[in-house]
């Protein structure tokens, strides 16, 4: 299957901009260059049941190929939260939900962590694509580098021997969760 043009089921302008690097050969477009700027209620359990819902209203809308990530950072000694609350973990956005996790792992030792991606790619059909990754590391103690988003400068990258903060773009992308999520992905059309 080749395809040409993918409309991206999300809003988070860093997430587009991460799949248009690692998708670069495909149209990419997101919902709301076509109109749709609407949230759609994450109502799964999983990361894929998430990535599931927001593709499938974006290709039955558009009734174009859709394509949604659902990814999240999980936490060894939190049993893994924020898992997929992560982006709601404080219900404050990025800076409060950075402190609350520091907050919440006071005098803790353990440290690891791993963010997870599930991608799903929704065909206008019903048919649907799935691919899923993860890279590990651990919480560091405090904010370290500006780049990325989200928990990017608490985030020591096994693969990168750094902080998700200190990577490049290009970097990060060479052992992201949704980078190793897009690739599975596309191993299977």
């Amino acid at each position: 299957m080749k395809l040409t043009e993918i409309v991206v089921a999300s809003g988070n302008k860093d997430k587009i901009r991460e799949i248009k690097q690692i998708f670069g050969d495909i149209k990419i477009t997101s919902m709301k260059e076509l109109g749709f700027d609407g949230d759609i209620p994450e109502t799964g359990k999983t990361f894929k049941e998430n990535a599931k819902i927001k593709a499938e209203t974006i290709a039955l809308k558009f009734r174009l190929p859709a394509l949604a990530d659902d990814s999240g950072l999980c936490v060894e000694a939190l049993y893994g939260a924020p898992g997929i609350f992560s982006a709601r973990f404080s219900g404050e956005g990025d800076e409060a939900n950075r402190k609350l996790l520091l907050k919440r792992l006071e005098g803790i030792v353990g440290r690891k962590a791993y963010f997870e991606s599930a991608v799903c790619l929704c065909m206008p059909d019903g048919k649907t694509y799935f691919g899923e990754g993860r890279t590990h590391g651990r919480i560091l103690q405090e904010e370290i580098g500006e780049n990325g988003f989200g928990y990017d400068c608490l985030f020591y990258s096994d693969d990168l021997k750094k902080s998700f903060g200190l990577a490049s773009a290009e970097e990060k992308n060479s052992v992201s969760h949704r980078y190793r999520a897009l690739c599975d992905l596309r191993k299977k059309f």
